[in-house]
């Protein structure tokens, strides 16, 4: 292949390109004011299906609280819904409802597969995108694709069920097609501005895509989130309908607001509330329950519907559109009652979209490019809509509820029952709002260190909030994720403190030592956590069960080994050694100013090179370094046998590459006290001399790094192959050699192999819903990538690698660096026929005028041909494609 096949506009150099957003923009004013930040997007799309609301003594949450329940019962912990907004307590909720007058249900909130449903996992099936938002949520805007024609529910659920692991999803354009490619469907294009940091207003704006016409019933919607049935002592709130058609919003730790809707509508009312007679049989406490809205639209039935009070309402507009024809409906929140409250909307509008027009023009300069620049926003706004007002007390959870039936005694020593000391009640960036509607710990990592692109005192609050005696356990755990907070995640926090005090620095100007203090003693605990738990046999060589890889290994690394023995996992040992670099390099930050640091410093250099060690030689009993391959990999100890080992090339043996870091010289405090520790190390370990002082180099930087030159040649010539982990759009999960020729282990008889699966997995480990055998992973890459500009930096030119493996062309590490970054990058940039690979082989998508523009950030990317894959909106740590565009994932060099 070519080199940079799909990046025009992407600039080749490797500086960094600062912008100025926090200094010359009005969004960087509003930002400095933390009132700017109580109301946002902050609404997530799916509620029901999670943990929290399963009281089940199974732990069976998706059919606990299923779908099917959504409209129907009341969430104890948080709401959700469609183009959501709400307040930083989720206590006043907004969103839309839509019906097109054929559908079974009314439209509140996407839809989607639990992971047994779907023959790949859980799987939204609705279209949706993010389109732009700003860090203070002044301006938000998102489109949601309508069709016009029933919506295929029985029919997705149906043929999905039928489908295999080694069949394609079956999706709602699969189910539509006909109606999609004739354009039967409406866009919902909705914005939210903020007149001051407390009033507000919505604008929805619907479009005919359609050649003929066509009606739509568009309800706006206002509720409260049921905080009084959980606590019979509080009182309810209430939602009012005034004389003049405005409703008065009423809550104790709300001030009293007004809510006018523009458009002539017909305003109904009933209380968020469950329907304990549909569901259960029982009895409703009032007759205008949770699902009254949909009731009296869809059927008719007043009696479900109050017109005076309720805790939910809603103002139901019925539109006939004629072909592409656009209507818009606005509405307002005002803490004052107003005679004219719609005045001057458009005009809102038009300004707070001009202020997000010129904040994101001062991050992204204009040499990358209109198509990048796009990119780069759709992915920000995508990260920003993610954030979410998260709720969970784990003991409540655990007790139950006064008046609420008690919780089975199972769940005492089930599921994160020694997690007692969560109180989680905060506004979190979530790894996409759907699928995932909880928060990870290493993608949160990711998340953070993106957002510290465009809001670096949130990043700085995120990062915080995962340290803090809420989150963090005292025995220095942090919590995993909500399925099981006790499973181990790879530990980025360290790395991701150092990278948003990295980007904070570099686009901002800001050194905030007092962060990286405050979070230096969270790390540490984690670190000991690590080292207390995770190498059983105290010799340098840790585990860690599945470490956010899920399928990668040849067995199920979170289950006990069908050969007996123990799984020795390189990626769990190089994490560990990465994780002491990461806090070296911090701490020799901080020792210019304290230098009681210096003894942290010694301690975690000799951490350093133990691990080092570990894996560059082995242990007594096994190398987790294969000559045969050239390449890093797993084995297995059994107690009376030699080693086995697993032979499989994969991304998880590139890990190791992941310990790097080079000092400038040029640093002369930290490449003082470093170079004076060094010496002492190689006198008193002499065994430890060459991971102490690699060899080489072009004298501008001190390296610590596990690999050597030599064997950093060897991967190399497997990851830049294209046979092999290079992609044109990355570095793959797993060899492409394994397509022809799996990799196979004998147990007995049986055979149990490792191949390459580009896109989705065709196995169930681990619900089947993620694959790493083969698909491209952005954090993965980006971890790749900042490793080979730190061994570029010691090394300069002194060390070339041919790239692509086969091309004849020798490149400098920076240089593939580079390339590496604009493959991936180029997953959402019109290709040379002008379509973005991400959308796969649908033509539809990636060419009508009405859908191309609209980015999808999928979970993760077909291996081979780019396409988008996994959850469909994981503009989470997808999202770091905007620090690949803003630097080529790679800020350090401000330093150097």
């Amino acid at each position: 292949m070519t080199l940079l096949p799909h990046t025009v506009g992407v600039p080749a150099s490797s500086e960094p390109r600062p912008g100025v957003p926090t200094s010359h923009t009005v969004e960087s004013n509003r930002l400095a004011d933390p009132r700017w930040r109580r109301w946002g997007t902050y609404l997530s799309e799916r509620a029901w299906g999670t943990v929290r609301e399963d009281y089940s003594a199974d732990g069976d949450a998706w059919n606990y609280f299923p779908f099917e329940h959504a409209g129907t019962r009341a969430y104890r912990w948080n709401e959700d819904g469609l183009a959501g907004w709400c307040d930083d307590e989720q206590l006043l909720c907004f969103g839309i409802a839509l019906w097109n007058g054929q559908d079974q249900r009314l439209k509140e909130r996407p839809f989607g597969l639990t992971n047994a449903q779907g023959n790949h996992g859980e799987d939204v099936k609705d279209y949706w995108f993010f389109t732009d938002n700003l860090p203070s949520h002044a301006y938000a805007e998102m489109i949601y694709k309508y069709p016009q024609v029933p919506f295929p529910y029985a029919d997705l659920v149906k043929v999905n069920a039928e489908r295999g692991q080694d069949e394609p999803e079956y999706e709602l354009f699969d189910a539509l097609e006909s109606d999609w490619r004739a354009n039967r469907y409406f866009d919902v294009r909705v914005e939210y501005a903020k007149i001051n940091a407390e009033d507000f207003a919505c604008q929805v704006t619907v479009t005919n895509r359609a050649a003929e016409s066509a009606q739509l019933h568009v309800a706006a919607q206002a509720w409260f989130r049921n905080t009084w049935t959980w606590d019979p002592g509080s009182p309810k709130p209430r939602i009012t309908l005034e004389g003049d058609g405005d409703m008065l919003i009423s809550h104790e730790e709300l001030q009293p607001r007004y809510w006018y809707v523009e458009h002539e509508a017909d305003i109904v009312l009933c209380e968020n509330e469950t329907n304990n007679a549909e569901l259960f049989g029982g009895t409703n406490d009032s007759p205008y329950a949770k699902n009254g809205v949909e009731e009296y639209l869809l059927h008719g039935d007043e009696h479900a519907i109050n017109r005076s009070e309720g805790t939910k309402a809603a103002a139901i507009s019925s539109l006939r559109l004629e072909p592409g024809a656009s209507r818009t409906i606005r509405w307002v929140l005002l803490r004052e009652h107003s005679d004219a409250p719609f005045t001057g909307l458009p005009e809102l509008f038009r300004e707070r979209k001009e202020e997000a027009d010129d904040f994101y023009s001062a991050l992204n300069p204009i040499q990358t490019g209109p198509d990048v620049a796009l990119v780069q926003r759709q992915a920000l706004a995508g990260l920003l809509w993610c954030k979410q007002f998260y709720h969970y007390d784990v003991h409540k959870w655990l007790e139950g509820d006064p008046g609420q039936p008690t919780p089975p005694s199972e769940r005492h020593e089930g599921r994160n029952h020694s997690w007692s000391h969560i109180v989680n009640r905060d506004v979190i960036v979530m790894p996409d709002a759907w699928e995932y509607p909880w928060y990870a710990a290493w993608d949160w990592g990711f998340h953070n260190v993106t957002m510290a692109l465009i809001d670096p005192g949130f990043a700085r609050k995120q990062a915080q909030l995962l340290a803090s005696v809420r989150y963090q356990h005292p025995h220095g755990q942090v919590p995993a994720y909500e399925w099981d907070f006790s499973d181990t995640n790879p530990p980025v926090q360290s790395w991701a403190t150092w990278m948003i005090h990295v980007v904070d620095n570099l686009l901002h100007g800001n050194q905030d030592s007092d962060f990286l203090n405050e979070m230096f003693d969270s790390h540490i605990q984690q670190l000991m956590f690590w080292f207390n738990t995770k190498d059983p046999e105290g010799d340098g060589i840790f585990g860690g069960g599945f470490l956010g890889l899920d399928n990668i290994g040849v067995f199920d690394r979170d289950k006990d080994l069908p050969t007996g023995g123990q799984l020795v996992q390189v990626d769990g040992t190089a994490w560990m050694a990465a994780t002491t670099l990461h806090l070296l390099e911090i701490s020799g930050y901080l020792a210019q100013e304290n230098p009681a640091m210096l003894k942290t410093m010694q301690r975690l250099l000799l951490n350093y090179g133990i691990l080092a060690h570990s894996l560059e030689q082995g242990t007594r009993d096994v190398s987790l370094w294969s000559e045969n391959l050239g390449f890093y990999r797993d084995a297995i100890i059994l107690d009376s046998s030699p080693p086995i080992p697993l032979d499989v090339v994969s991304i998880e043996g590139l890990v190791p590459l992941f310990a790097s870091l080079a000092v400038n010289e040029s640093r002369v405090n930290q490449a003082k006290a470093l170079r004076e520790n060094v010496l002492d190390f190689m006198r008193d370990y002499p065994w430890l001399a060459d991971v102490f002082q690699r060899a080489g180099g072009d004298g501008s930087h001190r390296f610590f790094g596990v690999v050597g030159a030599e064997r950093l040649v060897q991967i190399l010539q497997r990851a830049l192959d294209p046979d092999q982990l290079l992609s044109e759009f990355g570095v793959r999960s797993m060899s492409a050699e394994y397509e022809n020729h799996p990799y196979s282990y004998w147990l007995g008889e049986e055979r149990v192999t490792v191949s390459y699966w580009p896109a989705e997995s065709h196995s169930r480990m681990f619900g089947g819903n993620s694959n790493w055998r083969g698909p491209i992973w952005f954090p993965m890459n980006l971890m790749f990538i900042q490793s080979l500009f730190a061994f570029g930096r010691f090394y300069g030119a002194t060390l070339t690698v041919e790239h692509p493996v086969g091309s004849g062309t020798m490149q400098t590490l920076d240089k593939v660096a580079e390339d590496i970054s604009q493959r991936l990058v180029s997953i959402f940039l019109p290709d040379e026929s002008g379509r973005r690979p991400v959308f796969g082989a649908n033509d539809y998508m990636a060419t009508d005028e009405h859908w191309r523009d609209l980015i999808p950030f999928y979970e993760y990317f077909d291996g081979s041909t780019g396409r988008g894959v996994g959850a469909s909106h994981q503009t989470g740590w997808t999202a770091t494609v905007a620090l690949l565009i803003q630097c080529h994932g790679e800020p350090r060099s401000l330093f150097d």
